[in-house]
């Protein structure tokens, strides 16, 4: 008796619809961030984090921005999953990315305060006192960037293990982007909030990228 051969993981239905959303996730929140950057008033990049834009009339765009490529990510994670199976990285990459997706969802459920003169009319500044949803927008904040670190290291593995340096010497990029830019701006530096929004953005596109050259071959 003749029987009909197994799918593969990527085959499996809805697998390139989740890898979709891991393509999206990235693009659309820099997208959106950084539309922002150039139409809200009183914002400045070089002095105000991308996550201060939750805050004013307009926080809701921002808020929403968070939820929506959190959601698109932790999806796009399942589809890693299945395209990754028995795959070098195929664990922990797909987990990483799961848990960049959670990240960004509380980073948009927990607002950060206002400081710095972002919203118009707030003090020049840090706020003299944080409120509990900084702290946990911050731990948000700080879960996403090492899950973003950590997935970009693990898929240079990935890459050099199967023999793609081009794709492993990017991903080492990526996630040195966003260590170097968020150490620079954890510690205080000149533009630190443009620096963690560079390495944020390019971590973020890099899986985004990653997710799309397995899409093509799914």
């Amino acid at each position: 008796m003749i029987t009909a051969p197994t799918p593969t993981a990527t085959a499996r239905p809805g697998t390139r619809a989740l890898l979709a959303c891991a393509v999206v996730a990235g693009p659309l929140w820099a997208g959106v961030s950084l539309a922002q950057v150039v139409g809200r008033e009183g914002f400045d990049l070089t002095r105000h984090p991308l996550s201060a834009l939750s805050n004013g009339d307009l926080g809701w765009l921002q808020i929403a921005n968070f939820a929506v490529a959190g959601v698109l990510a932790v999806a796009g994670a399942i589809g890693l999953r299945r395209a990754l199976a028995g795959a070098p990285g195929g664990v922990w990459a797909p987990r990483l990315v799961a848990i960049y997706g959670i990240g960004m969802i509380a980073a948009g459920a927990f607002v950060m305060e206002p400081a710095d003169g972002f919203p118009v009319g707030t003090p020049e500044g840090t706020p003299t006192a944080l409120g509990w949803t900084s702290f946990a927008h911050m731990a948000a904040g700080s879960l996403t960037f090492i899950a973003l670190i950590a997935v970009c290291y693990v898929l240079a593995r990935r890459f050099a293990r199967t023999g793609d340096r081009a794709r492993s010497v990017l991903s080492v990029i990526a996630g040195t982007a966003l260590l170097l830019g968020d150490g620079w701006a954890m510690t205080g530096g000149a533009l630190g909030s443009l620096t963690l929004a560079v390495g944020a953005i390019t971590a973020m596109l890099w899986v985004s990228a990653v997710a799309a050259h397995h899409l093509r071959t799914a």
